[in-house]
């Protein structure tokens, strides 16, 4: 069986090799340590990583550049952002340039781990306190009901309910509890809703359903 493959882009030397350790140790193959965003690009191009965990600070391309240059160069690689900012002007332009989660650096590593295979099966992950700054900004920001869901985008009783929880910055496993379903059940209701509104994971879940007015963060 092939193994997961992972790039580590930090400028950060104790980062690069902290990472390298914990992924390394749950199986997952580290292909390339990157000192900067440049040099991620350039190994995405050449090594096709499944997952390239990326700082969002770095000196010449940051993290930003980073990822747009990594998934356009590599499409099919995911972008994990992991970070010590936590602000919103970090986060999204990071999600906006195709991230398909956001951890903060004190995340546990057996978390770290488990978001990089989330990202991957294309459930897209944000670290708790992400999550909460997030659901605050679309809440600031008032955001119109610009885009009504169509036809073929509406979802069923317990599709809806699980956007609601994901909306109150519930893991899935939080929300199968909730639900008093497995979280097998949550993941595949998550994957109906991703291939109905056409998006790319929960993160854009939860901006989709922000922007069509499923759910009020009032």
């Amino acid at each position: 069986m092939t193994s997961t493959t992972a790039l580590i882009a930090d400028d950060d030397a104790l980062v690069r090799r902290a990472l390298a350790v914990f992924l390394t140790a749950a199986g997952i193959d580290v292909v390339e340590e990157s000192p900067d965003g440049g040099h991620a690009i350039a190994a995405a191009r050449s090594l096709k990583p499944d997952v390239a965990l990326v700082d969002v600070q770095m000196p010449g391309v940051d993290g930003v550049a980073a990822t747009a240059g990594i998934i356009q160069q590599s499409p099919a690689t995911k972008v994990l952002a992991i970070t010590t900012f936590g602000t919103i002007d970090s986060i999204m332009p990071m999600l906006r340039a195709g991230a398909s989660g956001y951890l903060l650096k004190d995340t546990a590593p057996e978390d770290i781990v488990a978001a990089v295979h989330d990202v991957i099966s294309g459930s897209g992950v944000l670290s708790p306190r992400v999550t909460t700054r997030l659901i605050a900004s679309i809440r600031e920001a008032t955001i119109p009901v610009v885009e009504p869901l169509g036809e073929f985008e509406a979802l069923s009783n317990r599709e809806a309910e699980v956007v609601r929880l994901l909306a109150a910055g519930l893991s899935n496993a939080e929300i199968a509890v909730q639900m008093h379903v497995s979280e097998g059940t949550v993941k595949a209701h998550l994957g109906n809703i991703i291939a109905k509104w056409g998006v790319r994971d929960r993160v854009q879940v939860l901006i989709r359903a922000a922007r069509s007015g499923l759910v009020s963060f009032t």
